[in-house]
């Protein structure tokens, strides 16, 4: 073994009557500040869809979409809250999967993991991919190949330094997409209430013009919820964080709340104010590009010059925040898989920094499929790995819900085990929020889409289990 690496301390059996030493971290170095970790949340949370528009939510249910959203929010911000809970009473390796292994059993812990972390690759691959065509944008003489190769390089030489680098990257990436964000719904906010000296104020008539506020009735709130949740994906990312905060019950705690209520207002906020000044219909018709942004359309309205080219640096920003932040969660729960003995034991394996490095350069994986799809043309193929990657998130919410109810039975039964806050009613919240997701998980029968991804993704799940099986069996369990 190479000097600069050393072994993650060998697996143990999880017990749940055991809860793990709050400073327990499998290796992992403890520097990540509570600032850091809300805005890694926000890092992975506030993507690219937001910045360019959310033309599917609106077609799906015109000005109504605003009510997707902030059902939406209120669903993320208690499984957020929940989640909070769990991991500053566990702030270990591995997060909300390793919580699931104690609580639901192994076989749930395999699952969680290896779903979220298969998520996480498809991601950072079309994040990559993206961030390199926003370059060319600028720049279209580059190649493909180069934009890509130099997107990756940025994104694992921060997560390959140390933790702490990282954090420090990620606040910076996601302060100024939160800039940015904020001085656009200030405009917004301006041009609908004041107006401006040449041009008069919208006001909020667009809402309800062209068909009124639910053009497409009540039913299609719930349609557009299957496209409105996967805009909220990524805020488990402050969850893997636990395990490398500095103080992760106060840090969670903080994090975990705030991120809840700045998701709930930029999402809620920012589709509103878009809808008051631009009729929905010519939102639904925007081709994703950065000329069609609201961004853009804003801006141009108060007079910023340049608007495209400040609207493709924001995205740009935000795309490669969000690929650095779900490449340190992909990483960092497949070196727990390692540790757990779940995944080859090359991957449990830390640098001399705390740096889990092999699970680091598998979970890049994604940005070389994503290349290659991108060169090819392969829609069919990208189609499917997409389609597993939104039907992990559903999942995986189910999983934390689910581990979520065992550990508060557990947590009643034995209160003396445990430290730190409890959310008040916290089952029944549990139960409530599993509803919705399964309420979103239904929107198959009406969208194509998510009946691709319910049929491919429970196939995946199978795969899953069908491997976990193969595992124990091999290890005399089974």
């Amino acid at each position: 073994m190479a000097a600069a690496e050393r072994p993650a301390p060998a697996a143990t059996p999880a017990d749940p009557a055991a809860p793990e030493d709050p400073a327990e971290g499998g290796g992992l170095v403890r520097s990540l500040t509570p600032r850091q970790t809300t805005m890694i949340g926000l890092g992975s949370a506030l993507g690219t869809g937001l910045f360019l528009g959310s033309g599917s939510a609106i077609s799906a249910a015109g000005p109504a979409a605003i009510v997707s959203y902030a059902i939406g929010a209120l669903l993320v911000a208690v499984i957020a809250v929940l989640l909070g809970e769990m991991s500053a009473a566990h702030p270990v390796q591995g997060s909300f999967g390793a919580i699931a292994h104690r609580y639901l059993g192994p076989w749930a812990g395999f699952v969680t993991r290896w779903t979220y972390w298969f998520s996480a690759v498809v991601v950072i691959g079309t994040e990559v991919v993206a961030s390199a065509l926003y370059i060319r944008w600028w720049w279209p003489g580059i190649p493909m190949t180069a934009a890509i190769l130099a997107v990756a390089a940025v994104v694992l030489a921060v997560n390959v330094i140390n933790v702490k680098s990282f954090g420090t990257t990620e606040f910076w990436l996601s302060t100024i997409k939160v800039t940015a964000l904020c001085a656009f719904i200030l405009c917004a906010a301006f041009l609908v209430v004041f107006g401006l000296p040449d041009t008069e104020a919208t006001g909020f008539a667009h809402l309800t013009d062209d068909g009124g506020f639910m053009p497409h009735g009540a039913k299609s709130v719930w349609i557009a919820m299957s496209v409105v949740m996967f805009a909220y994906a990524g805020f488990e990312v402050v969850a893997i964080a636990s395990a490398e905060a500095t103080d992760p019950q106060r840090t969670i705690r903080t994090a975990m709340r705030q991120l809840a209520w700045r998701l709930s207002v930029f999402y809620v906020l920012s589709i509103t104010l878009v809808m008051a000044l631009i009729p929905w219909q010519r939102l639904a018709e925007a081709d994703g590009s950065v000329e069609e942004s609201p961004f853009v359309r804003v801006f141009s309205d108060v007079g910023v010059p340049a608007a495209a080219t400040l609207t493709n640096m924001v995205v740009l920003i935000a795309a490669i925040s969000a690929a650095n932040a779900h490449l340190y969660g992909a990483s960092r729960l497949l070196h727990s898989l390692g540790h757990d003995g779940l995944a080859p034991a090359p991957l449990a394996r830390l640098t001399g920094r705390g740096v889990p490095a092999a699970a680091l350069a598998a979970s890049t994986l994604g940005i070389a499929v994503a290349a290659l799809l991108a060169f090819t043309g392969v829609g069919g193929v990208f189609s499917i790995l997409m389609s597993i990657a939104l039907f992990a998130v559903l999942l995986v919410w189910l999983l934390i819900l689910a581990s979520y109810m065992a550990f508060r039975r557990h947590r009643d039964a034995h209160p003396e085990q445990f430290t730190g806050f409890s959310v008040p009613g916290g089952p029944k919240l549990a139960v409530v929020a599993a509803l919705g997701v399964l309420a979103v998980a239904a929107t198959a029968v009406e969208v194509p889409d998510m009946r691709q991804a319910a049929g491919v993704g429970l196939a995946f799940t199978a795969v899953l289990l069908a491997g976990y099986a193969l595992i124990a069996k091999r290890r005399g369990r089974g």
